[in-house]
């Protein structure tokens, strides 16, 4: 297992010696954890249900058991903390997510940023500028942001 989390760390942050992103078995995976955990991280105070929340999106998105999801947003939190700029993490999406995929990304995180019961206005720019990197429309953001919001009953 701990190279497993190795081989996670290694793919996301390691460039690809072709030039491109990185494309390992999980680079994908620890990408979309990683934008996620930023949401969660945005705020100064991170609760429960954030986490809760983020753990909840990458359980629908990917199949992976339990014991893996929660390194896994562990390792994800590690790779924020150190990292400069989302272009590695939504590089990897673009490349190997589609566009109704990257909408459902952006949605995932406007659930955990509604996940304690309000929208911090760092949350909602950090939101933003992902959409973009995504290509995601503006019109494509506001509905994410508004299936969550009725979803999350704020």
């Amino acid at each position: 297992m701990l190279r497993t989390l190795k081989d996670l760390f290694d793919a996301i942050v390691s460039p690809n010696p072709a030039g491109g992103p990185a494309g390992g078995p999980h680079s994908l995976e620890l990408a979309t954890a990683v934008l996620l955990v930023e949401v969660m991280r945005a705020e100064p105070e991170m609760g429960a249900g954030e986490r809760m929340a983020v753990v909840a999106a990458l359980q629908r998105k990917f199949t992976l058991p339990q014991d893996e999801l929660d390194r896994l947003v562990e390792l994800a939190g590690e790779v924020a903390r150190t990292s400069s700029d989302f272009h590695q993490f939504t590089s990897v999406i673009n490349d190997r997510f589609g566009h109704p995929e990257k909408i459902r990304i952006v949605e995932a995180m406007w659930e955990v940023a509604y996940a304690d019961g309000h929208l911090d206005a760092h949350e909602n720019h950090l939101i933003a500028r992902v959409a973009g990197l995504l290509h995601v429309t503006h019109g494509e953001y506001i509905g994410a942001k508004l299936r969550a919001r009725e979803a999350a009953g704020v």
